[in-house]
């Protein structure tokens, strides 16, 4: 198939851990290697951010065009809706210059949804909408903190309406989209997030621990991740504090994430209000902030921690405890979104209410307390990921959905088809 992957302002090359760079950085990425590993042509649209950017690059065999919509620099994405007039109309002008047929044509976010809206009505293209987060749902969280304006609403229900798929990222999601903007279930297929294991494998605990300078032989939680708000970060150094305080146990916080290689407050703001809280929490030397780092650090980061802690107000999916899952960490995470549907309670880690700081300690103490429980949880982790949630996987799965809106057979294709790669069997050190 000829794919169109459109992301406006998550471009599949950009480094994820910015205020804008994150997820659906991560998604497009992979799905867009995958599609093109299984033979299919890709092309990604993102906004052009750069002025030095060219209009073609290329990712892995996958052509990234940079679209040229409104000013050539970083703008936050509540800013980018009036420019995708411009996005839409280059998209349709760039199909018939090339006089390229898509099969489909795939929207991430709903700003991308509305510039594709134009190449389903100008050239007859299926549509396939992934939102990545509703707009509805979301200012039931943030309130007044949201930044984009209530035409947003409208767009999303017209593309609920008119798009030949709505892929939900988890069955909350899909439970949203039903609730929210009356979406037809029947038109609505589960398809899910991903990692990939030739990137995230477990590391000793003790060699990661020594390569990234971490005391040997402490308590330490990891957070990793997109440093806003809405992500519950100071509800993990709340929980922290509480465990000093309520329980006797001293633990590193390693907060990983920002718009800089070296932790930034002007560039990152959200880590002067985190520093702020730890020194009022009493544990500030505790909690150490890594700035952005590399893929490829990662999986260090991730084996190093003896949990992994993510407790969002909203999250529609959640990549991040997958990865963990992957390094064989085990993970607490809030019960919200997709994080409820890829933390099993219980067996790979715990599910905690968010902003809740008193119940976050409780589990971290349970961890602290039961070491070989928690390898245990990570080894389950490890299992349940290779299992469902390889970006192979995904990609086969979303190859089926392509080829159904599409009307094209897809034979040779086997949804949820297990990896081919192996998984290694753990060390009682990883």
């Amino acid at each position: 198939m000829k794919i169109a992957l459109v992301s406006e302002h998550a471009s599949p090359l950009a480094l994820a851990g910015g205020v804008d760079t994150g997820g659906q950085n991560i998604y497009v990425a992979n799905v867009a290697r995958e599609l093109h590993r299984a033979g299919h042509e890709v092309d990604v649209f993102t906004r052009r951010d750069g002025a030095l950017l060219p209009t073609v690059s290329h990712m892995d065999g996958v052509r990234v065009i940079h679209v040229p919509a409104g000013p050539p620099r970083q703008l936050p994405k509540e800013q980018l809706l009036p420019h995708m007039a411009e996005f839409g109309q280059f998209l349709v002008q760039f199909c018939r210059d090339e006089r390229r047929s898509y099969d489909v044509i795939h929207a991430n976010f709903f700003m991308s949804g509305l510039a594709a809206l134009a190449v389903k009505d100008a050239l007859r293209v299926p549509l396939v909408m992934t939102f990545h987060a509703l707009g509805r749902v979301r200012r039931l969280h943030q309130g007044a903190n949201d930044g984009f304006p209530d035409e947003r609403f409208a767009i999303e229900d017209e593309l609920v309406r008119r798009s030949d798929c709505i892929v939900a990222e988890c069955p909350a999601d899909k439970a949203d989209l039903i609730e929210h903007y009356q979406a037809n279930a029947s038109r609505i297929d589960i398809v899910a997030c991903g990692f990939d294991p030739d990137e995230f494998a477990p590391v000793d605990r003790l060699l990661a621990r020594r390569r990234l300078h971490w005391p040997t032989d402490e308590f330490c939680v990891l957070q990793l991740g997109r440093l806003v708000q809405r992500k519950g970060i100071d509800n993990v150094v709340r929980a922290v504090a509480e465990l000093e305080t309520q329980h006797g146990v001293n633990a590193w916080l390693y907060i990983v994430g920002g718009d800089a290689h070296t932790p930034n407050e002007i560039a990152t703001p959200e880590i002067a209000r985190l520093r702020g809280l730890a020194r009022d929490c009493g544990i500030a030397p505790r909690v150490i902030f890594a700035g952005r780092r590399e893929r490829s650090q990662l999986r260090d980061f991730y084996s190093a921690a003896d949990v992994f802690v993510t407790t969002p107000w909203y999250e529609p999916f959640g990549i991040t405890p997958l990865e963990a899952m992957a390094c064989a960490t085990p993970v607490i995470g809030a019960d919200v979104g997709g994080i409820r549907h890829s933390v099993l309670h219980g067996e790979t880690g715990w599910l905690v209410p968010p902003r809740d700081p008193e119940a976050l300690a409780d589990r971290l103490l349970a961890v602290h307390g039961d070491p070989a429980h928690a390898r245990a949880m990570g080894e389950a982790g490890y299992a349940r990921v290779h299992a469902h949630f390889t970006w192979k996987q995904i990609g086969v799965e979303l190859e089926r959905v392509y080829a159904q809106v599409a009307g094209l057979p897809l034979d040779t294709c086997e949804t949820g088809a297990a990896d081919d790669r192996q998984p290694r069997v753990l060390s009682a050190s990883a």
